[in-house]
């Protein structure tokens, strides 16, 4: 009976131990301005010194897990314009709001400087993309992270993805489409409903690739296709427009991609942009400057193989700290302007802004980490329609305005940054896979403590809904 009970308390302590050393301290709350009461978007919530950390949702709430050996460091809550607010991870009250009051800058007068300091948006741009080399990482890192892939429409979601990825960088300075990789490692949800509305792609589809007569959806009807062909036009369709290596490899990557041929924000970034300083603001007890992006001579494009995506306009925000020009936050968009692109984006999307980016970035060992992206465009789905044509009933319904113009937003939260060269030459070693869109069996133990992005309350219920139709489309 001793035995047993020592064996017994033996297995007891080994899963006690297994449970602490696995064990997370959650933090969850909301963030709201001190006075106006509105929940702030966007905010940081980290660990200092740590990358462990997330973004406040549109409705200023955010969840966190904090591994138990960070209990006692300090948990920062900061957005710009706005006091921080900190406490010790432990302390942290989570039935409590977090109110944070605004914070104006006071400029200190300076007699004596090392440099003359620029004095207008155009020059403090120019002389943080000077800064780019020393304040961007200059060496190779590993970074784990949290995808959310949607698409939807004016009135639902059609598709769904949530994925941990890890995506490899071999430092500012070097090729990002020769050294920059990605892999899905985990699938937390996966709902597809698309195949209703794939026809428009599989037209778009046969058009690019084939020689054959041209196409148009009306010529197309679902009973004459196989499931195959559908999923071969709609992971063309996928890969071409929200590949992951888009956003990592292309021109909108705009601080990593600097030193590319016809980088946006390359040696003629003035071309294409003019910036004008509003403010100056704080961060974190940090002065940052706050400088608007405006349009300049030249149209901006992207370049994007098949398809027209030139004749656009840069609009957004830039801030950028006052003491090393570091970059800690890009609002970028991109509206049609040339007159070919304003009759597209209208007919194909009901919409002029057809790229709408978020970068924020995290200061990590002196070096700034891409910390959260937020990436969203309309989306190609009805290829050739023209709203004047004489269709019956049941195809006007087909293209009522609310369901036919489609969109994709993806959100990436990255939590944690590997720069131990041993681990990531390990990590390089293994098979790679940058499809998102392939489905992966689900790990609920992986997901239990991993960081995600908290869904707002609109698309949480979106959600709910696109997982109930989804069920029943599988059953059907």
């Amino acid at each position: 009976m001793g035995i047993k009970h020592l064996k017994y308390c033996l297995a007891f302590s080994i899963l006690f131990f297994t449970i602490t050393a696995t064990s997370q301290t959650e933090v969850k709350n909301k963030i709201v301005d001190f006075t106006t009461l509105l929940p702030i978007e966007s905010a940081s919530i980290y660990v200092k010194n740590t990358t462990i950390g997330t973004v406040s949702n549109s409705d200023g709430k955010f969840l966190l897990q904090v591994p138990q050996e960070f209990e006692k460091d300090t948990l920062i809550i900061s957005s710009i314009g706005y006091k921080s607010f900190k406490v010790p991870v432990n302390e942290f009250d989570n039935s409590v709001d977090v109110y944070l009051e605004e914070d104006v800058a006071s400029l200190d007068e300076i007699v004596l400087i090392a440099e003359t300091r620029p004095k207008t948006g155009n020059e403090i741009v120019l002389r943080a993309m000077e800064k780019l080399s020393n304040n961007l990482p200059d060496s190779a890192y590993i970074q784990k992270g949290f995808l959310r892939h949607k698409e939807r429409n004016k009135v639902e979601f059609k598709w769904l993805i949530e994925s941990a990825i890890t995506v490899y960088d071999s430092g500012y300075g070097s090729k990002s489409s020769d050294y920059l990789k990605i892999n899905v490692d985990q699938m937390r949800k996966s709902y597809d409903l698309r195949d209703v509305d794939s026809i428009f792609s599989y037209v778009s589809y046969k058009n690019q690739t084939t020689r054959s007569r041209r196409l148009k959806p009306k010529d197309v009807r679902r009973s004459q296709l196989r499931t195959s062909q559908l999923v071969d036009a709609i992971k063309w369709n996928d890969n071409r427009v929200n590949g992951l290596q888009n956003i990592f490899q292309g021109k909108l990557n705009l601080l990593r991609n600097a030193d590319d041929a016809k980088a946006l924000f390359g040696e003629n970034i003035l071309d294409k942009h003019q910036f004008e300083l509003d403010t100056i603001l704080v961060d974190n007890d940090r002065k940052i400057y706050k400088i608007k992006i405006s349009e300049s001579t030249d149209f901006v494009g992207l370049g994007t193989k098949g398809i027209f995506n030139e004749g656009y306009v840069a609009n957004g925000w830039l801030y950028i700290y006052y003491d090393n020009y570091a970059i800690k936050k890009i609002e970028y968009e991109l509206i049609a302007a040339s007159d070919a692109q304003k009759v597209r984006s209208k007919r194909l999307f009901d919409t002029q802004v057809n790229h709408k980016l978020v970068i924020t970035y995290i200061e990590y060992e002196d070096k700034m980490y891409p910390n959260y992206i937020y990436y969203e465009t309309p989306k190609l789905v009805n290829v050739g329609f023209k709203a004047d044509e004489k269709v019956s009933d049941e195809e006007k319904e087909r293209y009522n305005k609310e369901e036919r113009y489609y969109y994709t937003v993806q959100e990436i939260l990255f939590s944690e940054i590997i720069l131990d060269k041993e681990v990531i030459k390990t990590t390089l070693n293994d098979k790679w896979d940058m499809d998102i869109f392939s489905p992966k069996p689900y790990n609920k133990d992986f997901w239990k403590n991993y960081n995600i992005l908290l869904e707002s309350e609109e698309d949480e219920k979106l959600i709910e809904d696109l997982s109930t139709r989804a069920s029943l489309y599988k059953d059907n």
